[in-house]
Parts: C-alpha cells; sequence; structure tokens
C-alpha cells in the first residue's frame, strides 16, 4: 500500500502548480497590455517633441527675421562667427588690431570667430560700428 502521505503531497503540489499557471497567465496578459500602452505612450511622447521641435524652430525662424532689422531704433543685431572672421582677413587686420578697433582684446576676437563666445549687446554695437568704418578710417583709429 502506498504511502498516504507522499500521494497527497504529490497531489497537493499538482494542484498548487496547475493554479499558479492560470494565475501566472492572468499576469503574463496584464504584462503585455501594460507594455503595449507604454509602447503608445513612447510614440505619443515622440510626435509630441517632432511637433514641439518644429515649433520651436519656427519660432525662432520667425524671431531671427525680427531681430536682422537693425537699425539705429535700438533693435537687436545679429552676430556671425564666419562673417567677423571674414570682414577680419578682408581688412587685412591681426586679430588684436581688430580688437583694438571694436574694444575688446585679441583673445576675445579669437574666441568669437572660433564660435567659443558671443559678444553682449554693445559690444555688437562696437562690430557694428567697425563694419561701418571705410579701410582709411580703420587704418587712422590703429594709427591713433
Amino acid at each position: 500500500m502506498p504511502n498516504i502521505a507522499s500521494i497527497f503531497k504529490a497531489e497537493m503540489s499538482r494542484v498548487a502548480r496547475k493554479e499558479v499557471r492560470a494565475e501566472i497567465e492572468v499576469l503574463k496578459k496584464a504584462l503585455a497590455t501594460c507594455r503595449s500602452s507604454i509602447a503608445e505612450l513612447r510614440r505619443q511622447v515622440s510626435a509630441l517633441d517632432k511637433e514641439l521641435r518644429r515649433a520651436a524652430k519656427g519660432k525662432s525662424r520667425s524671431s531671427a527675421t525680427t531681430d536682422s532689422k537693425s537699425d539705429e531704433t535700438g533693435a537687436k543685431r545679429r552676430f556671425s562667427a564666419t562673417r567677423l572672421a571674414a570682414h577680419r582677413s578682408k581688412l587685412g587686420l591681426s586679430a588684436a588690431a581688430y580688437g583694438q578697433l571694436v574694444g575688446v582684446s585679441g583673445q576675445t576676437i579669437y574666441h568669437w570667430e572660433q564660435g567659443k563666445a558671443r559678444p553682449r549687446a554693445a559690444q555688437l554695437e562696437s562690430l557694428a560700428a567697425v563694419r561701418s568704418l571705410g579701410a582709411r578710417e580703420i587704418a587712422e583709429r590703429l594709427a591713433a
């Protein structure tokens, strides 16, 4: 006669495995649902990020066009490192000499041209004043 305790133990473990398997299936379905909703939310966030970038890009473009109007009314001026370097090389001036005209050091001019720094508003006005000068006027200012 088999041992009743071992039969009972085997039957209990079989029933327990069956119950656990049923619960695991329910949890797997819930997990799949959660994962799909997370994926959908990520897609929505990605789409919203793209839309935000497009809106910010459009806003910066429209503000750049309004900022480009730089007349004596005190509107903001734009700065371009490559244009500064081109103007300085066109005049044949060193960074120190160009800096002397603007009222800053040669190292500052170098940093502006490399894009490591940007001029402040007052310095932008000085740069605009230097750009409006002719070669003779620049030579006179440097000689003085």
